[in-house]
């Protein structure tokens, strides 16, 4: 028992200081969650897609992947293009902001379905996510041998923990964000930290 404690811990562990990081996913989630706008969805993808990729790794398909790295260079050009789109967009927010923008509250319901297809293709085209994910957690299991699987349920309860404190509780900023100035400089962040990985991502594929 003491042992699968130790395991879950420590997969707890490493998935959080693997997905902490300020990311164009980690930026996406907290806009979202200041906005109010469809968080729960957004929330959930992140949480779900990461225990996917986890149980991959840990079942080995990352050793499998390997073989083919002509994949990972293509999800990474498409990757890299789709995060300099979503950047150039947030950065002509900062230079020409509007109202709607600047609000709060959440959007029409028609923008949470846009809101869905952008995290799935943040989540599924970025991939930093497989070599975190899949091939780093994967192989930090297997050195945990017959409790590997409990490894990657630890790091799959980090990704949940972490996304729904940071998409549910990102609300708490409501009123400090509800300043122009403040969302200005939210999405110069959003901003150059997509700009810079969508430039790393395409650069090196």
């Amino acid at each position: 028992m003491n042992h699968a404690l130790t395991a879950a811990a420590a997969g707890f562990g490493t998935g959080l200081s693997l997905i902490v990081a300020i990311g164009a996913q980690n930026a996406f989630v907290l806009r979202q969650g200041v906005r109010r706008d469809a968080v729960l969805a957004v929330v959930g993808i992140c949480a779900l897609s990461d225990a996917v990729l986890i149980a991959l790794g840990v079942g080995g398909v990352g050793a499998v992947v390997v073989a083919w790295p002509g994949a990972l260079r293509a999800v990474g050009i498409v990757g890299g293009a789709f995060l300099l789109s979503y950047g150039a967009l947030a950065a002509r927010r900062v230079l020409r902001p509007a109202t709607a923008a600047l609000s709060t509250e959440g959007e029409p319901a028609g923008s949470r379905r846009r809101a869905v297809l952008t995290c799935l293709a943040m989540t599924w085209l970025n991939p930093h996510v497989y070599l975190d994910t899949v091939f780093l957690l994967g192989s930090l299991a297997a050195d945990r041998g017959p409790l590997r699987w409990t490894f990657g349920l630890g790091a799959a309860l980090a990704s949940l923990c972490w996304f729904a404190a940071l998409g549910f509780g990102a609300r708490l900023l409501g009123r400090l964000l509800a300043r122009p100035g403040a969302w200005r400089f939210l999405d110069g962040l959003v901003a150059l930290t997509m700009l810079a990985l969508g430039v790393t991502l395409v650069a090196g594929s």
